[in-house]
């Protein structure tokens, strides 16, 4: 898993001022602490701390306020669930102030592959999490299924995902660069170490990368697949980063457009959209699949970093 790290200077005084409150007191503190393991409805969390729902609610606030903790609407069979998990595992305060410069600071978070927002599949499609395969080849309509978010490696031909990756911490912020990574490669059936396809990305609706993946590989066992996956299937991608600064977008070190933060709106509204997938009119239709943590040869689902000031 990424490590996902928020640091701040002792001249921050408003996000301080959230942090020193969330963590005030032991409740919060022993919250943060059960989400390393696992995310936790809040009816979970109230019985494992034995407090009333209304009293871990509270909590739940001031943790999201800090920025320490996510929170998404799961669907059951009564309804929907608040699904908290955490975003930050290492916090650091800086002592130190330097007068003549203002230090580069990073925000990083993994982002489960499973989690996205918008889908517009095309078969064959599926989707699996480490135990089993939970969304059946070849049915684009269960792909907004709630056993989606525990996904480790998401597969189509056709279409695309679609993220909405929050921006809060962008707020009043000198925006350097922001970074998204991912484990990626074509879709064929079974394996198809060449096997083009036209993946591209998008930021808040804009074209911003097109990568022909050269194939969909395999012929070895992918370093982190659960020993049930089968040795003819998909078996692990590459690793991809698009990186948007002030003056263009680079696809790992190589500038590919003209796009840059400005013009993509990252600090506005209350999130930035991710979309990645196969155009309609590509060249190469040759699908994509996607990784999480548990599958392919990196342990990383899709990871987002920001740079600034």
């Amino acid at each position: 898993m990424a490590i996902r790290d928020f640091h701040l200077q002792i001249t921050d005084e408003e996000q301080l001022k959230d942090i020193v409150q969330a963590l005030n007191t032991s409740v919060r503190r022993k919250i943060m602490a059960m989400l390393s393991s696992s995310a936790y409805s809040i009816a979970d969390l109230a019985k494992k701390l034995k407090l009333p729902i209304s009293t871990v609610s509270f909590h739940i606030n001031i943790l999201r306020k800090a920025g320490f903790i996510n929170v998404t609407v799961k669907r059951n069979t009564r309804g929907n669930a608040k699904l908290i998990s955490r975003q930050i595992d290492h916090f650091s305060l800086d002592f130190n102030v330097d007068s003549h410069a203002t230090e580069t600071k990073t925000f990083s978070m993994e982002i489960p592959i499973g989690s996205f927002s918008d889908a517009r599949i095309e078969a064959s499609c599926g989707m699996a999490n480490a135990n089993e395969i939970i969304i059946s080849d070849d049915l684009p309509g269960a792909f907004f299924s709630p056993e989606r978010y525990g996904a480790q490696i998401i597969w189509f031909s056709k279409g695309y995902l679609e993220y909405r990756i929050p921006n809060y911490m962008l707020k009043d912020k000198h925006i350097n660069s922001i970074k998204l990574s991912m484990e990626i490669c074509s879709e064929a059936p079974n394996y198809k170490n060449e096997w083009e396809s036209d993946i591209t990305f998008w930021i808040n609706g804009t074209e911003i990368a097109t990568w022909v993946s050269p194939g969909d590989f395999g012929g070895r066992r992918g370093r982190l697949n659960p020993e049930w996956w089968s040795d003819f299937s998909t078996q692990y991608g590459v690793i991809k980063t698009l990186l948007i600064t002030q003056d263009c977008v680079f696809l790992d070190e190589t500038p590919v457009s003209t796009q840059n933060l400005t013009k993509l709106g990252v600090q506005q509204g209350d999130y930035i959209t991710f979309r990645i997938g196969i155009k309609p009119d590509a060249k190469h239709q040759g699908g994509l699949n996607l990784f999480g943590e548990q599958f392919g040869d990196f342990a990383q689902g899709l990871i987002y970093s920001v740079d600034y000031k």
